[in-house]
């Protein structure tokens, strides 16, 4: 990042981030919401201005407000929540861009399956102790194992969209 953010260690603020997904189902007509109850993560600031870090999701806490549906998607055609409690994106950089834009690459882990992404998120807010980002990225659910479309119901991309709250750790 830049001066506009100070370099160290930071934490995620679990209890001001979230992270949502949505995907249009029953061929395109219902969009299915949901969001993970447990996110965790931390990341470093350098010196160079870029950053790295991880945000990781507990599949086993994807709620989207209907049991049978969350025990379903928890399920081995999707996300196989009991050989794969987490989701992890590892962030190898990040990099302050454009006034509040941050380019972000990294790799998205789900399933045990491991990708590459990149998307931009918006600086929303920083000062001295706590950083704010918020980002949507698509993401192809086949590249991860979770193929799974009965009668062709579930096509097309999944949106994740997050705010991520960040507090400087002491040293």
């Amino acid at each position: 990042m830049t001066v506009a953010v100070e370099t160290g260690l930071w934490q995620l603020d679990t209890t001001a981030s979230t992270v949502a997904l949505r995907h249009k189902t029953m061929w395109g007509l219902v969009t299915v919401k949901g969001t993970f109850g447990a996110v965790t993560g931390q990341g470093e600031v350098r010196s160079d201005g870029s950053a790295i870090g991880t945000v990781t999701l507990d599949a086993t806490t994807l709620d989207t407000g209907n049991a049978k549906r969350d025990t379903h998607l928890r399920s081995a055609d999707f996300f196989d929540a009991d050989h794969h409690p987490e989701i992890t994106f590892a962030v190898r950089s990040a990099e302050l861009r454009d006034g509040d834009q941050v380019h972000v690459v990294g790799q998205l882990t789900a399933r045990g399956i491991s990708r590459p992404q990149s998307f931009t998120a918006r600086l929303i807010g920083s000062d001295a102790d706590s950083l704010t980002l918020d980002a949507e990225l698509s993401v192809d659910r086949d590249q991860f194992g979770m193929g799974w479309n009965q009668l062709g119901m579930i096509r097309g991309l999944t949106t994740v969209a997050a705010t991520l709250r960040f507090v400087r750790t002491a040293a």
